[in-house]
C-alpha cells in the first residue's frame, strides 16, 4: 500500500484525504494553517457538509493523520487554492509551486505529484515544470507529474466525490493507471485517462459551459425585465424542448470554480473568448443589476428611506462557504449606492459582514425590504415570515407577492 500526503485540507483536499483514508489507504494531510491542524487534530471537521462528519469519524479510525509539514511518501496530491490575477485574468500558480517545492524537498525518487487544484490549460507545462526542474529532478523518472481536477460541489462533496466521473491526465500510460487504481477505490464513476494538457483544458470547459448558460439566463432575465415578462415561466417553457437546458437566473455567480475558472480562458486567450468573457461580464454584473431593482422597488413605493435587509451571505444554498459569493460582492456597491446600514442574515455562517444579525425574527422585524440572495431550505420553509414584508426574491424560492429579478 502507498503512502499518500494530501497537501492542503480545504473544501477539496480535506475530503478526497478522508475518503482515500477510509477507503483503506494511507492517508497524511497537511495543511500549513494551524487553526485548521489544530481543529482536526481535536477531531473535529472544518466545514459543514452532508456526511463529512461520519467520513471523518471513519477516516480517524482507519488510521489517517494531520501535520503542518510534508513527509515521505510514494504519492502526493496537492490541492491548493488556484487564485487568479483580477487584471490580467491570469491564474497566480504561486499556491501550487509553493505546494510542489515543499513535496520536492523531501520525496524520494520515482514520487508522483498529483495536482488536483483547477489550473488554466497550460500551467503544467509554463509553471509546474520548470520548477521542478529547477530542483534538478527529471520528470518522468524522479518525479513523475499527474493532473487529476475535482469535479465536486459543496453542498453534495461526498456523493460526487464517490459517484461523479473523473479525469487523470499523465504524461504515460503506467502512471496514470496507477493514480486511477488509487482513486478507484471509492470513485464509482467512470474514470477517463488522458494527457495533461487535455485534463487541464476540460476541467476548465466544463465550468466555462455553466457560467456561459448562467449568462444566458441572467441576460434573459434583464430582457424579460424591461417587457415585464416573467422570465422563470418562460425558461421553463423553453426547457420543454427536448434539446434545451437554460439554467436559472440570479443575482451572481460565486464560489471558487464557475466564477473563476472562465477567466484562466480569458487570460490565456484574449483574442479567442469574446463569448466567455461577454458572459462573465454579464454574470459579474448582477449585483449591481440587484441594486438597481432595490433602487426601483424604494421609488415605487415612494419610501424616502428604507431598512434593506439581505437574506443570504453564502455563494449558494444551503452550504457555509462565502467565496466569491454574490452578497459579498453586492456589500462594497452598498455603501456607494444607498447610504445607511444593512442588516444580513444567513443561517449557515456567522460574523461574516457588519451588520449581520444572528436571530431570523430580529432580522425580518428591522427590516423593510428583504432581498433574497441564496434560496437556503431556511427560507424556503419560513417564507410565510416574510408575508408583510416587501420582499425582492432573486432566487424565485416562491414568496407570494414578492418583486423578481
Amino acid at each position: 500500500m502507498d503512502k499518500i500526503c494530501v497537501v492542503g485540507l480545504g473544501y477539496i483536499g480535506l475530503p478526497t484525504a478522508l475518503m482515500l483514508a477510509a477507503n483503506g489507504e494511507q492517508v497524511v494531510g497537511v495543511d500549513k494553517d494551524s487553526d485548521l491542524l489544530a481543529k482536526l487534530l481535536d477531531g473535529k471537521i472544518t466545514f459543514e457538509e452532508d456526511g463529512l462528519e461520519e467520513l471523518f469519524k471513519s477516516a480517524v479510525k482507519c488510521g489517517i493523520s494531520f501535520q503542518s509539514a510534508c513527509t515521505a511518501a510514494e504519492i502526493y496530491i496537492i490541492a491548493v487554492p488556484t487564485p487568479f490575477d483580477k487584471i490580467t485574468k491570469k491564474i497566480d500558480p504561486a499556491y501550487v509551486i509553493t505546494a510542489i517545492d515543499s513535496v520536492l524537498d523531501i520525496c524520494p525518487k520515482g514520487s508522483i505529484i498529483v495536482i488536483e487544484s483547477t489550473v488554466s490549460p497550460g500551467t503544467i507545462d509554463k509553471f509546474v515544470r520548470p520548477a521542478v526542474a529547477a530542483r534538478e529532478f527529471a520528470i518522468g523518472s524522479d518525479i513523475h507529474l499527474v493532473h487529476a481536477p475535482e469535479r465536486i460541489i459543496p453542498g453534495n462533496m461526498i456523493a460526487e466525490l464517490r459517484d461523479n466521473a473523473r479525469t487523470i491526465g499523465a504524461d504515460s500510460p503506467e502512471i496514470a493507471e496507477k493514480i486511477r487504481q488509487m482513486y478507484a477505490t471509492f470513485c464509482k464513476g467512470e474514470i477517463v485517462l488522458t494527457d495533461i494538457r487535455t485534463a487541464e483544458i476540460t476541467k476548465v470547459v466544463e465550468n466555462t459551459y455553466r457560467d456561459i448558460n448562467i449568462a444566458f439566463a441572467n441576460e434573459l432575465a434583464k430582457i424579460c425585465r424591461q417587457d415585464n415578462l416573467n422570465v422563470y415561466e418562460i425558461i421553463k417553457i423553453a426547457n420543454m424542448h427536448p434539446r434545451v437546458a437554460i439554467l436559472q437566473p440570479g443575482p451572481g455567480v460565486g464560489g471558487h470554480c464557475i466564477s473563476v475558472d472562465p477567466w484562466f480562458l480569458v487570460g490565456d486567450y484574449p483574442q479567442l473568448s469574446l463569448l466567455i468573457h461577454e458572459a462573465r461580464k454579464i454574470n459579474d454584473s448582477m449585483p449591481t443589476f440587484v441594486l438597481s431593482r432595490i433602487q426601483d422597488i424604494i421609488a415605487e413605493k415612494s419610501m424616502k428611506s428604507a431598512k434593506i435587509g439581505f437574506y443570504g451571505i453564502t455563494y449558494k444554498e444551503d452550504v457555509d462557504d462565502t467565496r466569491e459569493s454574490p452578497t459579498l460582492q453586492l456589500y462594497d456597491l452598498l455603501k456607494l449606492h444607498l447610504g445607511g446600514s444593512a442588516a444580513f442574515y444567513d443561517p449557515m455562517c456567522e460574523n461574516v459582514l457588519p451588520g449581520q444579525i444572528a436571530d431570523f425574527a430580529e432580522f425580518v422585524a428591522v427590516c423593510d425590504i428583504i432581498v433574497v440572495m441564496v434560496g437556503h431550505s431556511h427560507i424556503r420553509q419560513n417564507k410565510a415570515k416574510l408575508a408583510d414584508k416587501i420582499v425582492l426574491d432573486t432566487r424565485n424560492v416562491g414568496i407570494d407577492g414578492a418583486y423578481q429579478l
